[in-house]
């Protein structure tokens, strides 16, 4: 194939305009594009959990406790979603089960600990809620453990 100048420049092909606004989709796009945002999703909120579990003693005595279940098992509850289940979302396993979790959390942290202020203080949780719901009706993608274990 020869080289021209209408479609590379210095030796770098450029992008053909035509993919660029095409509607069309691939299989392969989508589970890499899961992939993402199960790396991403897991990624940003193990922090959160990983913080929260290591300042445990420090964090349970002013943590919220919307269903009246106790500071303490609030405080845990949430650990184990933003830190346990993060965990596993990354290495997609499991990953429609554990998103139960963060999508409980997130839908609390934003509608009652937020007060539904979707634009404000609780943009990050409604953020998270979006992603996690995406994740729950598509599942992992190819690139998971899932889809290895052949439970996909």
């Amino acid at each position: 194939m020869a080289l021209t100048k209408k479609s590379y420049v210095s030796g770098v092909k450029l992008l053909d305009m035509k993919k660029l606004f095409s509607t069309r989709y691939t299989e392969n796009g989508i589970s890499f594009a899961l992939l993402l945002l199960r790396l991403a999703m897991g990624g940003l909120i193990i922090p959160h959990g990983f913080n929260k579990l290591i300042k445990f003693m420090t964090v349970v005595k002013d943590f919220p406790d919307p269903f009246h279940v106790g500071s303490t098992a609030s405080l845990a509850l949430v650990i184990f979603a933003e830190f346990f289940c993060a965990v596993l979302l990354i290495a997609g396993l499991m990953t429609r089960l554990v998103v139960i979790p963060l999508i409980v959390t997130m839908a609390v942290a934003l509608f009652m600990v937020h007060h539904s202020d979707i634009f404000g203080e609780g943009e990050h949780a409604a953020l998270y809620l979006a992603g996690y719901l995406v994740l729950l009706f598509t599942g992992p993608g190819k690139v998971s453990m899932d889809r290895m274990l052949g439970n996909y």
